[in-house]
Formats: C-alpha cells, sequence, structure tokens
C-alpha cells in the first residue's frame, strides 16, 4: 500500500474521530446535565484533605466523562473563590484517574449494539417531551455515538496496518520514546482530548501486520500515551486565559503535574512495560492491545497521584511563588467573569461573586453617600461617582455574561430561575447606585447653597442611614448564602421603611412650621427619605428573588411572606 491508498483513507478516519468526539461532548453534556446540580455538592464537601479532593475529582470525571471539563470547572470555582489553590490540586490529580474510565469503556467491544443504541436515543432524544429522559435519551445516543465512532476509525485503520509505510513510522516510534512522546502531546493538544487520544492508539494498536504481529508494541504506545497526558493541559491553560491569577496557577499547577509525571514514567519505561506485561499474564497478544493500554493509562496516573499526593501543599507553594501574578486590586477589572462561558453551574456561580462584589462597591456607595449628608463633606462625592462608573460597567458586564449562559447552554428549570434571579439583583443593585448618586447631587446642592439641617432632622436621617446599611449588609449576605431567615427579615425590614417615610415626613413638616428648620432644606429632606425607602424597595426586590431561587430548590412553596410552606428539601 502507497502513500496515495493510505491518504485515501484518511478522510474515513477523520471521520471516525469526529463522530467519537462529537459522542464524546454529547455523553458529557448529557451527564452534566442529569448530574451538573449534583457535582457543586460533592464539590462542597471539599477540605484541606488532599485524598479527599483527589476522591471527589475521581468521581465527578468519571460521572461526566471528561477530564477537562472537570479541570475547567474547577478553575471557574478558583476564580470564584470557592475553592483554594491547594484543593484544586487534589481534585485536578484526582481527574487525571477518573478519565481513565474512558479508556475501559473503549476496549469493551459493543461491536453491533453500537447503531442500535444510537438509534434508540435518538428515538428518546428528539421526539420525548419529558426532560428527565431527554437527557437519558441523549446520554444513550451519545454512548452509541462514541461506538459507532470507534467502530469505524477500526474498520478504517485495519488496511492501514498492512502498510509498510505506517509499519517504518511505528518502528521509529518504537526506538524512540521522545518521538512518541512528542507526538502524544502535540496530537492530543490540537483535538482537546486525551480520552479521543488515547482511544485512537487502543484502535491502532490491535491492528496487526501482514506477518500476524501488533502493528504497535506496548513500549510504542506508552510514550504516546504519556505525551496524551501533557497535551490535555492546553485546554486548562486555554481556559485560564481572562481568569484570576488563582486560576491560572491552578492550569499551571495541571501543567506541572502532567508534565513532571510523564517525564518521570518515560525515564522507567521498561520496568514500566514489564509491570503491565505481567499483569495481564505474560505476553500480550494483539487483540489484548486495548486492555493493556487501559491498565497502563489507569496505573499511570494512580501511581502520580500517590507520588504527587504528599507534596499538595509544596506545588502550591511553589506555583504561588513562581506565578505571582498581577493582583486583583483594580475595582473597574472584572474578577470573576470573562468571555468564556463553561457549565452553567459553574457560570451562575462566577455571575454570583461578582454580583456580589458589585454589591459590597454598592454598600461602600451609601456609606459615602452618608458622609456627604450627615458632614456635609463634599471630597467624597469623586468616589462616589467612580464607584458609579464601576456598577455601571459591572451592570453591563454580567448581563452580557448572563445573556451568553442562556444562548450557548440549555438550563434546568433551577438554573433557569436563577438567571432569571439574577438578571434582576443586577438591575436592582445598578438602581441603589443611581439613588446614592443622586442622593449625593442633593448633598451637593445643600453645600453649594450653605443649608444644612436641624439636629432633629439629622438625627433621623443618621437613623435612617443606618437601617438602610444594615438591610444592604443583610441582602447581600442572605444572597451569598441562600439565608431564607435573612431574605424574610429584609422583606419585613421594607414594610417598616414605608412607615418611616410617611412619619419622617410628617415630623419634617411640623418643623418647617415652627421654623425649627431651613425652608431651603425642605425638598431635599423628603427627596432623601423618599430615595432611601426605594433604596429598601430595590433590597426587597433581591430578597424576593432569593426566596424565589429557594422556592425552586425546596418541594414546596412560600407565601407572600416569605414563610416557607415545606421545608423538606429536594435531593437533586
Amino acid at each position: 500500500m502507497d502513500t496515495k491508498d493510505i491518504l485515501s483513507f484518511l478522510p474515513g478516519l477523520l471521520g471516525g474521530v469526529a463522530i467519537f468526539l462529537f459522542g464524546m461532548n454529547m455523553l458529557s453534556e448529557g451527564l452534566q446535565k442529569v448530574a451538573g446540580e449534583k457535582l457543586r455538592n460533592i464539590i462542597s464537601i471539599l477540605t484541606n484533605n488532599p485524598i479527599i479532593g483527589i476522591l471527589v475529582g475521581t468521581i465527578v470525571t468519571a460521572i461526566i466523562q471528561s477530564s477537562s471539563a472537570t479541570t475547567v470547572m474547577v478553575i471557574g470555582f478558583v476564580s470564584a473563590g470557592l475553592m483554594t489553590l491547594k484543593q484544586s490540586i487534589g481534585v485536578i490529580i484526582g481527574a487525571n484517574i477518573g478519565t481513565t474510565v474512558t479508556a475501559w469503556l473503549v476496549s469493551i467491544d459493543i461491536g453491533e449494539l453500537a447503531l442500535p443504541l444510537a438509534g434508540i436515543g435518538f428515538i428518546i432524544f428528539f421526539f420525548v417531551k419529558s426532560k428527565k429522559l431527554k437527557n437519558i435519551g441523549q446520554i444513550v445516543f451519545s454512548f452509541g455515538l462514541l461506538f459507532v465512532g470507534l467502530n469505524i476509525m477500526s474498520d478504517m485503520m485495519a488496511p492501514l496496518a498492512k502498510s509498510q509505510a505506517v509499519a517504518d513510522i511505528m518502528l521509529k516510534v518504537s526506538n524512540n520514546r521522545f518521538l512518541g512522546l512528542f507526538i502524544g502531546t502535540v496530537f492530543t493538544a490540537i483535538i482537546q482530548s486525551s480520552s479521543a487520544a488515547i482511544a485512537i492508539l487502543q484502535k491502532l494498536a490491535i491492528q496487526t501486520t501482514v506477518s500476524g504481529e501488533p502493528l504497535i508494541t506496548l513500549g510504542a504506545a506508552l510514550p504516546i500515551l504519556f505525551g496524551s497526558n501533557i497535551g490535555t493541559t492546553a485546554t486548562a491553560l486555554l481556559a485560564s486565559i481572562g481568569a484570576s491569577t488563582n486560576a491560572k496557577r491552578t492550569a499551571f499547577t495541571h501543567t506541572i503535574f502532567n508534565v513532571v509525571g510523564s517525564l518521570i514514567f518515560i525515564w522507567v519505561l521498561r520496568p514500566y512495560e514489564y509491570i503491565v506485561t505481567s499483569i495481564m499474564g505474560g505476553a500480550i497478544l494483539p487483540h489484548q492491545m486495548d486492555t493493556a493500554i487501559a491498565y497502563s493509562h489507569s496505573i499511570f496516573n494512580i501511581l502520580n497521584a500517590i507520588l504527587f499526593a504528599p507534596f499538595i501543599g509544596l506545588l502550591a507553594k511553589l506555583v504561588m511563588n513562581m506565578y505571582k501574578g498581577k493582583g486583583e486590586e483594580n475595582e473597574k477589572a472584572l474578577v470573576y467573569i470573562s468571555d468564556k462561558v463553561s457549565s452553567p453551574a459553574v457560570a451562575l456561580n462566577l455571575a454570583m461573586q461578582e454580583m456580589l462584589r458589585m454589591g459590597r462597591i454598592v454598600q461602600k456607595m451609601i456609606t459615602k453617600t452618608k458622609i456627604v449628608i450627615l458632614e456635609q463633606d463634599e471630597s467624597v462625592i469623586h468616589e462616589i461617582d467612580e464607584m458609579e462608573d464601576t456598577v455601571d460597567m459591572l451592570q453591563y458586564e454580567i448581563l452580557n455574561y448572563l445573556s451568553k449562559i442562556i444562548s450557548r447552554n440549555v438550563l434546568s428549570e433551577v438554573e433557569s430561575v436563577r438567571l432569571t434571579g439574577y438578571m434582576r439583583m443586577v438591575h436592582d443593585l445598578e438602581r441603589i447606585g443611581d439613588h446614592c448618586d443622586s442622593s449625593a447631587m442633593l448633598g451637593q446642592s445643600n453645600i453649594d447653597n450653605k443649608v444644612q439641617y436641624s439636629e432633629n432632622a439629622l438625627a433621623e436621617l443618621k437613623e435612617v442611614f443606618e437601617k438602610i446599611e444594615l438591610v444592604m449588609s443583610q441582602t447581600l449576605v442572605a444572597l451569598e448564602n441562600k439565608d431564607l431567615e435573612l431574605a424574610k427579615y429584609v422583606l419585613s425590614e421594607e414594610n417598616k421603611m414605608d412607615d418611616i417615610e410617611k412619619t419622617l415626613r410628617e415630623r419634617h413638616l411640623e418643623r418647617l412650621k415652627s421654623g425649627e428648620c431651613n425652608p431651603n432644606t425642605a425638598i431635599t429632606f423628603v427627596e432623601l427619605i423618599h430615595t432611601m425607602e426605594r433604596m429598601s424597595d430595590n433590597c426587597k426586590n433581591i430578597a424576593e428573588s432569593v426566596i424565589d431561587d429557594l422556592n425552586h430548590r425546596l418541594i414546596g412553596h412560600y407565601d407572600s411572606t416569605g414563610k416557607a410552606l415545606n421545608y423538606k428539601i429536594l435531593k437533586y
């Protein structure tokens, strides 16, 4: 078979790879839809114990069938401040173990069942209306597609195995372990999937030459396998672009771990090959090569994890010293979100963190506005203007990010409710910022006109400002912690603010009649009280969105006051 004949098989081979990758991506997406809401709960049990982190990474990756997806998710959690760098290292090590499950799936020959599985899954996925059944259909359909792709690859590779040119290339790889390492690294980095790269290697390895010998020996396959573990780190490095400093460190750690581990094993290649051969019971027959590679992949990652687990803390310190970062002190820069949108669960967490940051800036604006009004300090007005610009920018960027989540993902009901609530919350936070800005302008007017409120009026304003500061603080805590009781407290305080506004307006009119207050302050006082009542309205809206989110997390509903009618937790 000459070069021209080899090239004629290339389109078919690429088609098989494309179907396999499509099936893998669909399988991962379907599994994430079924288990996505549970993933955050699994991640939440993390402690500083690296063993638990490794177990969590292994379980999550085995569930969603993608170490890249797990790594990108971890980078998102680190960027969102939900996980420390040290915790993330354990999870990434575990992800490398969990991804070996795919190699074992590939070693199972389901042959003629591939197309029927794809057909059954297709019918369920495209024609059944139930969302849960559609997700299951997607999993079955993609699982079938995965094996259809594998079957095509096997069919295309069988004639290639008879080619002397291909045999010569395999011989070169067998004689040069670093060439194999390079090929595995580059190929995996290009296709962005170590699972696909190893699956292709497995299907190539079970082919035999004209003389009946394996096309590629285990000794030649191992360096390519090690290289695929290096190449898969490219996904994490790309995902960290535009992310926080710690997220970049996480991706960098993933690269260091896989590179160092692969280089260690490439130097002990022959002893490692002997270990795998012994486990397989001696000489490995050609049809056993895919199983031998699955063994090699699992043992490599398990031994690598055992080797690095005691040094996770040291590795975290090393990476922090190697990658200092530029800091995140600039309030006007986005900290948690970027142009990249990962899985809905992670993306919504990132949006939440950016939104909480926006809320804390608004909280500062309230305090600064109080200084302008009560102390007539106009020096902080410029700071309020700067913060208002930042809040406006954050509103635009967060809403844009939330829109991308909608356009690029199919959301569950819980995720849809949460996303809609976030959009309302961002609007309310921006409105509070606007109220602070307009209140500061009223304070500037008093300063320019050299008028001040009476002592009683100042005492009342001070009391209302402190109440708004407290309500705003509790609103953010309720939002961050999904705290039902605090959300109910915010609702009750807003009701009180309506009465306070009415009472203080009447008192101020009495002071004007008695000549206690300057008539020039009448309009600004009433306007300030009304503006702060509107701030409490915005806080109430945020609290209601928190309750609405909780309403979809629990079985049962809430009445208009936020009282839960049923507290039984819905397991998802």
